[in-house]
């Protein structure tokens, strides 16, 4: 059994952080956390929290220091095609996997982009994986987008919408047509074999199995989304709000009990679709009250900077504790994910070793643990 000596631990969950714990782990779970070492060997001493998890990205699709016409985080084939799955399209020798996990990021909700109506499944991966075999998790949700990105790629193949009002009738269209093949397989005027596969993936989604992981900023798009949440009872994730300026539409969504992956808050508004947003709307989500995470979406900031973020929610009011569950317990639960992003018995042992505070500028992971195993140590 090993163990990690926590001068201050960040458990990942929002509780008040512990001085002088051990945390005993044996293979890649978390045994328990003891003010006594008992017959552990200690091979590291610091601030600990949890390894980081980022709930929304495009990291081994759109890589490091490849040209732009070798991304592939859109499939241009068609606006609704979710048969496609994002781990088809990651490269694990993307130099921007080590790099996050050097910073504490250990695991990366990969997504298809917001070109498309629905983009494909998305796939939760662990960022020290050698390849797609040992990195591949789970398929997490289907990505969808509203607002202005599916309807600016009318220049791709297939039928595409070139207004907000057609996106919606394209997916309305394919919901409604699930929900009618769900009700003549019910009075076995259909058999299953007689479904396509695209209809199968939409009768997923109504049967709830998997949630619509959304792109979507402005307020009237995610009024649209929640509409679309009542008309068919979906589970749905809004991903991105960084338009939203007013409280009110965050009492909204928090009315109906949706989640969000906030953000990235360090990006250029570079579209009219963000005309609104600012650093200082944080302050709107931050007292909510709304169950969210914080995402880098990397490329868009570098995933290696997820946790500089954080300043933010800190400036706005929320506590140590608060801030880290952003990137480690909250971004688990929303995702579906639980046995990461905690520290507590029978968790997987991904920890950050911390030189300090992680809120102090000076500091930075000197030992990364992935399920057990040292994946960085500073030399």
């Amino acid at each position: 059994m090993k163990a990690i000596k926590a001068k201050v631990l960040y458990d990942g969950m929002g509780n008040s952080s512990m001085n002088d714990v051990y945390i005993l782990y044996e293979g890649d779970k978390i045994v328990g956390i003891t003010r006594e070492r008992k017959n552990a060997e200690v091979i590291a001493e610091g601030v600990v929290t949890p390894g980081f998890i980022d709930p929304h990205c495009h990291i081994g699709m759109a890589r490091s220091g490849e040209p732009y016409q070798e991304d592939e985080t859109n499939e241009e084939m068609n606006a609704i095609y979710p048969l496609v799955n994002a781990i088809h399209s990651v490269y694990m020798d993307d130099k921007a996997f080590w790099e996050s996990v050097e910073f504490g990021v250990l695991y990366s909700h990969v997504m298809p982009g917001s070109g498309n109506i629905l983009g494909g499944k998305t796939a939760l991966m662990r960022n020290f994986g050698a390849d797609i075999e040992d990195a591949f998790i789970k398929n997490i949700g289907i990505k969808a987008a509203l607002g202005y990105n599916p309807r600016s790629t009318t220049s791709w193949k297939g039928t595409r919408p070139s207004t907000r009002m057609g996106a919606i009738a394209m997916l309305r269209e394919e919901l409604l047509k699930a929900r009618k093949s769900m009700e003549l397989l019910k009075k076995g005027k259909k058999a299953a074999e007689e479904i396509e596969p695209l209809t199968e993936i939409f009768i997923d989604i109504l049967n709830r199995k998997y949630p619509l992981m959304v792109h979507v900023h402005k307020e009237d798009d995610i009024i649209t989304l929640m509409n679309l949440v009542d008309e068919f009872n979906i589970r749905t994730v809004i991903n991105h709000g960084c338009d939203v300026h007013r409280g009110e539409l965050w009492d909204k969504v928090k009315l109906r009990n949706i989640d969000v992956i906030y953000g990235p808050v360090d990006s250029f508004s570079y579209k009219v679709e963000l005309k609104n947003e600012s650093w200082r709307n944080i302050r709107l989500i931050a007292s909510s009250g709304i169950r969210f995470a914080v995402m880098s979406d990397h490329p868009v900031v570098l995933q290696r900077n997820l946790y500089l973020q954080l300043r933010f929610f800190r400036r706005f009011g929320m506590s140590r504790e608060e801030s880290i569950a952003l990137i480690t317990g909250n971004a688990a639960d929303i995702i579906g994910a639980e046995d990461i992003g905690k520290i507590a018995a029978g968790k997987k042992a991904s920890l950050v070793v911390w030189s300090g505070d992680p809120f102090s500028m000076e500091s930075y992971p000197e030992m990364v643990i992935g399920e057990g195993k040292v994946v960085h140590e500073e030399s």
